[in-house]
């Protein structure tokens, strides 16, 4: 075994409410009963996080990235006093990026200046359609004009960056209604765009009511012209969902695909730390329900087990392969501190399929083996 070191750190904090619970969705987010407890959510989320500050280890926080559920939900206010509390607890470096999911309603979108004026850089706002028919049948409650409008005033704000998420593989949509939808994105020009295909997960409503999706060859035809629509336009292509103008990148997303140290913080919230002195990486959840987070009896680590040296490997790759850039050999030894050599030896049926190549400092997935990158992860467990 190598000595770990420690890897720049980021923080994740998460809030679980949303206006309904979409069909698809499968992360902790609750439809809004009542109010949201804002004040008191709040002092919860900076005491959650004084918990876990031996985990900083003296390291500054490199991005922040406020998710849920619809943490634009949150008033502006809100997001100044928690963003302040976090920095009063861990520093920030100088050019820290600080995203903040939103829904593209009326209602969100007039807070955008606020939530800019709180701190956040970046905002990642969910447009996912600009059909109205997909649109109501993903369960969204904004519309088209919506989500143009919420684009256009983000473009306006002093921000860094920002983000449209937009899906395809949508119930019964053609190839044409893809393609008109990458048009429409193209058109608002985000410096960031996140374009996913719609995959049915188990506990949501399209599991227990599984609707119509695109033929293989659609969805196909779909990823193919709308990838060359996208570089067309000048995105570079940098992982697996994500394409972004140059100096554009997701500095949150990139810390976790290039197995970075990350504080969870919120309902149900992961955190991943490494622990050199201990030779451990762990991992962490928090408690789940708003209900059980809000309960001062309770403590907010839900579990917490170590990644072993075994499934180190794994894991790394898992995340470093979303990226469409090689893997240096020198970052898998300093984070999992296993020797190149036997991920080398691991890799080896997948460098034989021509899934991935490997030189003297790097490993890189292949076109084929960014195609089947399941496969190629699949060959990893099996060695």
């Amino acid at each position: 075994m190598n000595l770990l070191r420690l890897p720049p750190l980021s923080l994740y904090i998460h809030i679980p409410w949303c206006v309904q619970k979409c069909p698809y969705c499968d992360f902790n987010s609750h439809s809004l009963k009542h109010d949201i407890p804002e004040a008191e959510y709040i002092a919860r989320l900076l005491d959650d996080l004084r918990a876990d500050l031996d985990w900083v280890q003296g390291r500054p926080l490199q991005s922040i990235f406020i998710g849920g559920g619809t943490p634009s939900l949150i008033s502006a206010a809100g997001i100044a006093r928690l963003l302040q509390g976090v920095q009063a607890l861990i520093p920030f470096t100088e050019d820290c990026e600080i995203t903040l999911e939103a829904n593209p309603g009326t209602f969100e979108t007039e807070r955008f200046a606020g939530f800019v004026q709180a701190g956040v850089t970046r905002l990642s706002i969910g447009v996912q359609s600009l059909n109205p028919h997909h649109l109501q049948t993903l369960g969204r409650i904004h519309d088209p004009h919506q989500a143009q409008a919420a684009a256009q005033h983000a473009r306006q704000l002093p921000l860094h960056s920002f983000n449209l998420d937009l899906m395809h593989g949508l119930p019964q949509q053609t190839l044409a209604e893809a393609m008109a939808d990458v048009q429409c994105i193209l058109a608002l020009a985000p410096p960031h765009i996140s374009w996913y295909q719609l995959t049915i997960e188990p506990n949501t409503a399209f599991a227990s009511r599984p609707p119509k999706l695109p033929e293989d060859d659609t969805l196909w035809d779909i990823q193919e012209q709308g990838h060359a629509q996208l570089l067309a336009a000048g995105y570079e292509h940098y992982e697996i969902s994500a394409y972004a103008k140059p100096g554009h990148r997701s500095r949150h997303n990139l810390n976790y695909w290039r197995f970075g140290d990350y504080l969870g913080i919120g309902c149900g919230a992961h955190s991943k730390i490494t622990l050199p002195d201990q030779n451990e990486v762990i991992r962490c959840e928090k408690i789940k329900h708003p209900q059980g987070y809000l309960d001062l009896t309770r403590p907010l680590r839900y579990r917490q087990w170590s990644v072993t040296p075994d499934e180190r490997p794994f894991e790394f790759f898992m995340n470093y392969f979303r990226l469409l850039e090689p893997v240096p050999k020198a970052d898998f030894e300093a984070f999992t501190g296993i020797p190149a050599e036997v991920a080398d030896q691991l890799l080896q049926r997948g460098q034989q399929q021509g899934l991935v190549e490997s030189s003297a400092d790097a490993w890189l997935t292949t076109e084929r083996g960014r195609r089947y990158l399941n496969t190629l992860l699949d060959l990893l467990l099996e060695e």
